[in-house]
């Protein structure tokens, strides 16, 4: 059996209670568990400050002073304030005093015995049996059992708070002393438990050394008063009524859930030195003058996950008509931009983390101006930032550090510098989500409360929460405007810097195949290093090409188009060059000619691959885009397809093309169809095999036929395809449910209007499928002007 030293639970209350709101908060919680019918009062009652008392000591040890006049300065601070029965106690302690190191003894006892913090409750009170078994007891089950037996008969709400049976640390950290006063109804007397938490500074005392017993105490005054009161002594903090009231306005305030209606509050009652201090509380006339609004929630629904948002524009900063709009994502689109191919998380995660609603107001400070009930601009730009950030509130209580000012737990600061036009930061917004012990009962603290455990849940939780403000509000802000207000520029920092990254690994790639290539492998090598110039090249010219566009009134579509397909490229070339590295460190340990040939020929088919790839790539180069020409569709259709081969045998797809036989031509710009079918082709090779990681028994399929009069492709796949609410926000700039390291929504944006500059048009079918009901096919007419 362990044996535990005394000074480990010193230890335990540094590490759990981290500040000095996490201490409050705690007992707090433990008050309300108790049932209280009046809420719960915290009292600071200082008679000398913290600060003018160590001043005093260190002004007295080192000077000679006579010891009348160490009383006179002594008695001169003292808080007046303070309530008059403790005034006199802490006036009498220093007037006995006859010497210097008198009334220096005399200053240690009065600042002990007189400064205080009590927070008190009227509950249930406990017994002297609760006292021995439970709140001795670190880490008791007591609460712990109630509230799994609530989990398990599927109850609304929690019978408590608090579970982990740590609180009673929570009063080492505001001070070195404490008493217990609490009784039941049925107690005649008041049961008391006093507790020196200096005696577990002792190094080599053990815990069970430290006898601690509670006993009974006076007769109560009240005969049917039952409740508990927290005495705390001591004090380790400098408590002032500034420092209080600064509490109360930042702390307290956000301590239980700012949106309720006050009178559905929690009671929180604060005093200094018998002065009520008020809990400021949100003045709800900030939330009705918002720019943008964000509310809904995640619900289960059949055992199946599905996320509602209600997104409002109201002032983006520029004229544009209220806007309104509910957007809904099912279950297979919350597993794709949740779960994705990363596979992070288990599928079950998207269901046991249960259900929540959230409501997000945000603010473009710019605009902020003055609103009736709050005052001139100043103040609402003060009171915005006060109430600024996303909590997140369990059973209407905070969730620490969720919404602080030094936590991004949204990541808006960080994406907000990656980006031009619109960025949302955290301090734009002031919201809530609320979460509940029963319904979300795998959202669980860490013991320090320092955020949510990293679960499964843990992390579908954050990044729907991330999908909800990153992508559905701020792709509804950006396509508002779009549609009222002219974008001057574009810019697509993020891909220019994941190009950089990709040939910094091609570059790596090939310096270690040099060395470990043998020679019958060099002249491969010299195929891969060409390629890597080509590449080089070739983005150099989308450069270039970028800046071009930039005087163009098709910049964005030219731009991205070149950058996306870059992009691609860059993959596949980093790609090939990594996996050849590994086949040739395979090699290097073995000797057999026909493995040795086997390798090489790989090697040398993704080298073909990729020149295939470099090669459809040069008609999408701009000046290639916007050149009209007659070309044969099917045999560009075959072209493209055989260049995507060695990539559909990874993924395991099988392609089925219905081309016509007799000669098909076409008058349009070569490089905007090519476009147009990559991008199809992309998108359903990360669906199927978001669908293939789902099924075992899926064979994956891309099915493309050509029909005439006017030339038509027909695309479609059997993954998991779209769902009908969003046939048209495909379509639209940065829409996208992808996972998040693959989410653009620029393609099919891209791809739309290249249809419509060569006349034509690229559209979902209607037709329903029957097995998932959802849209398969896409569309792309093609007018046959030659």
């Amino acid at each position: 059996m362990f044996k535990v030293c005394a000074r480990t639970v010193l230890e335990l209350g540094s590490e759990l209670i981290s500040s000095d709101i996490i201490a409050f908060y705690e007992l707090i919680k433990n008050g309300f568990d108790a049932g209280t019918k009046t809420g719960v009062e915290i009292r600071f009652n200082v008679v000398l400050r913290n600060n003018s008392y160590l001043a005093f000591k260190s002004k007295f040890e080192s000077e000679a002073v006579n010891y009348s006049d160490m009383q006179s300065e002594i008695l001169a601070s003292i808080n007046r304030d303070a309530s008059p029965k403790t005034i006199t106690a802490f006036e009498d302690i220093i007037s006995a005093a006859s010497s210097v190191s008198e009334v220096l003894e005399a200053l240690d006892e009065a600042q002990g015995k007189c400064n205080s913090i009590i927070i008190s409750d009227t509950g249930s009170g406990m017994s002297i049996a609760d006292l021995q078994k439970n709140f001795l007891v670190i880490g008791t089950a007591s609460r712990k059992h109630e509230v799994e037996k609530a989990l398990a008969k599927g109850a609304k709400s929690t019978p408590f708070l608090g579970e982990k049976g740590i609180g009673r640390l929570s009063a080492m950290r505001l001070g070195n002393k404490l008493r217990v006063e609490t009784a039941r109804v049925e107690d005649t007397k008041f049961n008391v438990l006093e507790i020196d938490w200096d005696l577990f500074e002792n190094l080599d005392a053990m815990i069970d050394e430290i006898v601690i017993n509670p006993k009974s105490g006076a007769l109560k005054t009240q005969p049917s008063w039952s409740g508990t009161r927290i005495i705390i002594t001591k004090l380790e903090e400098d408590w002032t009524r500034r420092k209080v009231e600064k509490t109360a306005d930042e702390d307290f305030s956000k301590l239980t859930d700012p949106f309720l209606d006050p009178k559905k509050q929690k009671r929180i009652a604060l005093f200094w030195n018998e002065d009520r201090v008020m809990i400021p509380t949100m003045n709800k006339d900030l939330l009705e003058n918002a720019h943008a609004i964000v509310k809904g929630e995640y619900s289960i629904e059949n055992g199946k996950p599905n996320l509602t948002c209600s997104l409002e524009a109201i002032n983006l900063g520029f004229d544009h008509p209220k806007k309104l709009q509910v957007s809904t994502v099912s279950a297979d689109d919350i597993y794709g931009a949740v779960i994705g191919k990363e596979l992070l998380v288990p599928e079950s995660a998207l269901v046991t983390v249960g259900p929540f609603r959230f409501e997000a107001y945000w603010y473009n400070r710019k605009n902020l101006s003055r609103i009736d009930g709050i005052g001139e601009q100043r103040a609402v730009r003060d009171l915005q930032i006060k109430w600024s950030g996303i909590r997140l509130f369990r059973d209407a209580f905070r969730v620490f550090p969720y919404g602080d000012d030094e936590d991004d737990w949204l990541d808006l600061d960080r994406k907000a510098l990656g980006r031009s036009g619109y960025a949302l930061n955290k301090a734009q917004f002031v919201g809530r989500v609320e979460i509940s012990r029963t319904a979300n009962k795998n959202l669980l603290d860490q013991t320090n409360r320092e955020g949510l455990r990293e679960t499964p849940e843990q992390i579908v939780f954050v990044r729907i929460m991330k999908l909800i403000i990153q992508d559905q509000l701020l792709n509804f802000m950006r396509q508002v405007e779009q549609d009222f207000k002219k974008v001057k520029k574009t810019e697509f920092s993020e891909s220019k810097s994941e190009i950089k990254n990709l040939e910094a690994r091609t570059n790596i790639a090939l310096k270690k195949l040099k060395k470990l290539a043998i020679s019958e492998g060099q002249d491969l090598i010299e195929e891969l290093q060409q390629a890597v110039f080509e590449f080089s090249d070739l983005a150099a010219r989308a450069q270039t090409r970028i800046l071009e566009a930039e005087q163009e009134s098709r910049q964005m579509v030219e731009m991205a188009g070149v950058g996306l397909m870059v992009e691609v490229v860059a993959h596949e070339l980093a790609r090939a060059s990594e996996n050849a590295l590994k086949m040739l460190d395979g090699l290097k340990r073995k000797s057999i000619p026909d493995e040795l040939r086997g390798y090489l020929e790989t090697l040398r088919e993704e080298m073909k691959s990729l020149g295939k790839r470099i090669r459809i790539l040069d008609p999408m180069s701009i000046s290639g885009r916007q050149r009209f020409e007659v070309f044969s569709l099917s045999e560009l259709i075959k072209d493209t397809i055989q260049a995507h081969e060695a990539q559909f045998k990874r993924h395991n797809i099988h392609v089925v093309l219905d081309l016509p036989t007799k000669a098909d031509s076409i008058k349009a710009v070569k490089g905007m169809v090519v476009q147009i079918l990559e991008n199809l082709i992309s998108n359903s090779i990360y669906w199927l095999d978001i669908k293939a990681s789902k099924s075992s028994k899926l064979i994956p399929e891309i099915k493309i036929s050509l029909q005439e009069n006017p030339s038509t492709i027909l695309f479609e796949d059997n993954g998991q395809g779209i769902a009908i609410e969003n046939q048209s926000k495909v379509f639209e700039a940065w829409f996208s449910l992808k996972e998040p390291s693959k989410r653009r929504g620029l393609g099919l944006f891209i791809a739309k209007e290249s249809a419509e500059y060569n006349k034509g048009k690229l559209y979902l079918d209607q037709t329903v499928n029957p097995d998932t009901g959802r849209l398969h096919r896409f569309v792309l007419e093609i007018p046959n002007s030659k």
